[in-house]
């Protein structure tokens, strides 16, 4: 016989992976912070590591579920999208990361400040949107997604901003590529966020 507890058992597994990948795109611009606040590299890095293997975990976790569940709430495809897209973010924080450390003698003196914020709001976000997917709440999930695509909108202007400065012949050439490269990778993380905004959305859209 079907076990309806059996299946609201397994829904409760996939929300609570989903939620804890989130929390990890959180700790990961957290760890960013510590990076650009001077950490010591070699900590640093093992922090992303750590947080990496642990989402790769995560990911696992999900697709060996989906592969002993015939019946789920949510399409499997679904899922294996927000799984997807969850875990760009801190993959991406992480390349920002190590590139930054490669070349931090040369960004001593570049504010990335206004970056970390929108990045902070943008994962704070996506953890709360996430914690709202398992209620199917579409206005909950809409407003979260209009947040996201704002803070997205926000991003864009800042990098305008910050190239019409670069671009100033203030730096040095060598610099001023390193520099536009940092800054195209943190607005990537935000634009992560807004993808895991709109794949979401869409999702609860469709089962509302």
């Amino acid at each position: 016989m079907f076990s309806l507890q059996k299946l609201f058992a397994r829904d409760d597994e996939f929300f609570k992976l989903l939620e804890a990948s989130a929390e990890d795109s959180r700790a990961s611009v957290r760890a960013l912070k510590q990076v650009l606040g001077g950490a010591k590299a070699s900590s640093s890095l093992d922090q992303f590591a750590a947080l990496r293997s642990k989402d790769k975990e995560i990911t696992t976790q999900i697709r060996e579920l989906l592969a002993k569940t015939s019946v789920t709430t949510l399409d499997r495809e679904d899922i294996e999208a927000i799984s997807h897209v969850l875990y760009r973010i801190p993959k991406t924080v992480e390349k920002f990361a190590e590139r930054y450390l490669i070349a931090a003698d040369k960004l001593r003196d570049i504010d990335f400040s206004r970056q970390l914020h929108l990045m902070e709001q943008a994962t704070d976000t996506v953890a709360a949107m996430i914690g709202e997917l398992e209620k199917s709440h579409f206005e909950e999930v809409n407003q979260y997604n209009e947040k996201l695509q704002q803070t997205e909108s926000e991003a864009d202007d800042l990098m305008l901003e910050l190239l019409k400065e670069l671009y100033s012949e203030k730096y040095p050439a060598i610099k001023m590529v390193i520099v536009r490269d940092m800054y195209e990778l943190l607005e990537k993380v935000v634009d992560r966020c807004r993808d895991v905004g709109n794949v979401v959305a869409n999702v609860v859209l469709k089962h509302s």
